[in-house]
């Protein structure tokens, strides 16, 4: 297991920590923490951006820095309140991770690619969309017949496009335009 960096909101620097931050998706391979690293200096911005954030809002919660798949990856957990940081559909957790990306833009002077997660929620609604496109790649495979998914997210149509990748006879695209950009699983020819 990688090692994380954890903000407990109200300190100033981040410590090394046990515990990783589960995405539940496999990770090809360990990445060593090296305060060096630009990643690690991505999610160290991150985590005092967000500490201020919710120093401001007088919210609870303590900020995990990891690095995975190549990207800095924030957490924030353990507080009271949360939900209304994520929003109906997560809303709120997008465009916080938005605010977030462009505070470390504006310090490193880089587009970042970071992850943020508040109380769970991108990782349980991760889980849920897998099952969906499989359960939707399956559908097709039986019947032959396409698939159309209400309209979603980048991050929702990436997840159901890897979940029907793993299902043999199916495939996937994208259709529409944003915000109203959806997931159609068609069988393969």
């Amino acid at each position: 297991m990688s090692e994380t960096a954890q903000h407990p909101v109200g300190s100033q620097e981040a410590s090394p920590a046990d515990t990783g931050y589960d995405t539940t998706e496999a990770v090809d391979e360990e990445y060593e923490i090296d305060a060096e690293d630009p990643l690690v200096r991505e999610g160290d911005i991150a985590g005092d951006y967000l500490e201020r954030l919710l120093d401001l809002l007088d919210y609870d919660g303590d900020i995990d820095l990891d690095v995975e798949a190549g990207r800095a990856v924030v957490s924030i957990d353990g507080g009271k309140d949360l939900g209304k940081l994520v929003g109906s559909r997560g809303q709120v957790l997008e465009a916080l991770q938005e605010l977030t990306r462009l505070a470390v833009q504006q310090e490193t002077g880089v587009r970042s690619r970071l992850m943020l997660d508040i109380a769970g929620w991108r990782a349980n609604r991760r889980r849920e969309l897998r099952e969906l496109g499989t359960s939707a790649a399956e559908r097709v495979a039986k019947s032959g017949k396409p698939v159309r998914l209400q309209p979603m997210t980048p991050f929702e149509r990436k997840v159901v496009h890897d979940a029907v990748a793993a299902i043999e006879g199916v495939t996937s695209e994208s259709e529409g335009e944003e915000p109203r950009r959806r997931v159609v699983v068609i069988p393969e020819e």
